[in-house]
């Protein structure tokens, strides 16, 4: 059974403290490592990679929030990290320690006013699934099967000065000032923010898995607002299996095509039809079943696509628009990859990369049919670690693309990775609307 938490520090000192904690257990891991390897001479760092892991991951595990949600950022990145700190993270997707019973009572109460067995029939105190922002508990009313979503107490309080003790070390790591990426910091600010919002949660939720519910495959919740506050959120219980458990059925291929075909589907209507994209696609928010369905459980972190940036940055998708320079280069303009006071070496440079990237990214937009695999994501993550060594990128005059990337590259990572650990074929539509909207927009059809 997992340890659970009895309180979560909210105070700005006590959080810091609790970092800065960690930080001395990690110098005395590399203590203990030195020593080792004195006595033993060639020793592997495996030891010292997962005793690190496992200190960073109990301190974010008890602060929660935004702590807790970089570790679920960083789980997802295959090429950022050793193994051992991915593969514990990834425990921050759905499985991190919960809160006790009654710390689940207080805050049940301090969110609603009531206590839950005033609310529900059955409330069980046990959570099913605990994460970064939040746990999830099971209940049910009327006769219906409920899930009962419960923010962590203080989470929502505790953002913004959890990023201003992040953001010296981004800084340092990128070598810029503050001033030059504040504007990511604020796009990361204001996301993670939206995601302690319970209330707009729950409107986007009803709004989007209405609209797509003519997606075959898909299986979306019902949503109650009279059970659900800022702070909690109820909706109707979803059985299935996430993914790695439900990997581990062995589902036939075609089931497992079947699942990524649903997923493409959906992520293809949000972006070009909806311009607003479910963009936290880690295996925590989906469950999976036998049969081949697809749940979708989780719309708290939802990125708003901007009309000009959509028609900026998606045409690099299609193969047509990169055999037009007049077109790429005030589109890489745009998205703030080059710039106009570069020099020519700096711009050939970084067009080329990033157009090379853009092209890999875009191999299963070229077919009408892909199959997303292990060495497929694997030259993704090399052609990144690639152009992360150009000097322009590695220490940049200043930083080099939009806020609006930040999020989408963030769910396509995540997208591709799922359907890559299914090893799914799926069917691209090459006639698809979006593109002839793209090209006409660029007056190229």
């Amino acid at each position: 059974m997992k340890n659970v938490k009895d309180n979560i520090p909210t105070g700005k000192v006590e959080r810091a403290m609790k970092l800065v904690g960690t930080g001395a257990r990690i110098g005395t891991n590399y203590l203990k490592y030195y020593a080792r390897k004195a006595v033993n001479g060639e020793t592997s760092k495996e030891t010292l990679h997962r005793d690190n892991a496992e200190d960073i991951y109990e301190s974010l595990s008890e602060l929660k929030g935004s702590a807790l949600k970089l570790a679920q950022m960083l789980s997802m990145d295959k090429n950022l990290l050793p193994r051992a700190y991915t593969d514990k993270f990834m425990l921050s997707q759905y499985s991190a320690p919960p809160l006790s019973a009654p710390l689940v009572m207080k805050t049940f109460k301090q969110a609603t006013g009531k206590n839950p067995q005033d609310v529900f029939d059955a409330f069980d105190l046990r959570s099913v699934a605990a994460a970064s922002i939040g746990q999830v508990h099971r209940a049910s009313k009327d006769g219906k099967d409920l899930a009962v979503k419960i923010q962590y107490p203080g989470i929502a309080d505790s953002i913004r000065s959890d990023l201003r003790l992040v953001k010296p070390v981004a800084l340092r790591m990128f070598g810029l000032s503050e001033r030059e990426m504040a504007k990511y910091f604020e796009e990361v600010e204001s996301k993670l923010l939206e995601e302690t919002d319970y209330e707009l949660e729950l409107r986007r939720s009803t709004e989007i898995s209405e609209r797509s519910a003519h997606i075959d495959g898909l299986r979306f919740a019902r949503y109650y607002p009279e059970y659900s506050a800022r702070r909690v959120l109820t909706m109707d219980w979803m059985d299935g299996l996430h993914l790695k458990e439900f990997l581990d059925t062995n589902p036939s291929q075609e089931v497992k095509n079947r699942i990524a075909q649903s997923l493409w589907d959906f992520y293809e209507f949000q972006l070009h039809t909806l311009r607003a994209i479910h963009a936290d696609p880690h295996p925590g928010n989906f469950l999976f079943t036998s049969d081949g369905q697809t749940g979708v459980i989780d719309f708290g972190c939802i990125k708003e696509v901007p009309e000009d940036f959509y028609y900026h940055y998606f045409p690099l998708l299609l193969d047509e628009i990169h055999q037009h320079p007049e077109v790429t280069r005030p589109i890489l303009e745009f998205v703030e990859i080059v710039f106009g006071n570069d020099d020519d070496a700096t711009r050939r440079e970084l067009s080329q990369a990033f157009l090379d990237m853009t092209n890999l990214l875009a191999r299963p937009f070229q077919v009408e049919r892909f199959r997303f695999t292990a060495e497929y994501i694997d030259q993704i993550y090399a052609k990144g670690e690639e152009i992360y060594q150009l000097p322009e990128v590695r220490k940049p005059t200043e930083p080099r693309g939009n806020r609006h990337a930040l999020y989408v590259n963030r769910t396509y990572f995540g997208l591709y990775t799922m359907l890559a650990d299914l090893n799914a074929e799926i069917t691209i539509s090459r006639d698809a609307a979006w593109r002839d909207d793209l090209l006409k927009y660029w007056k190229l059809r």
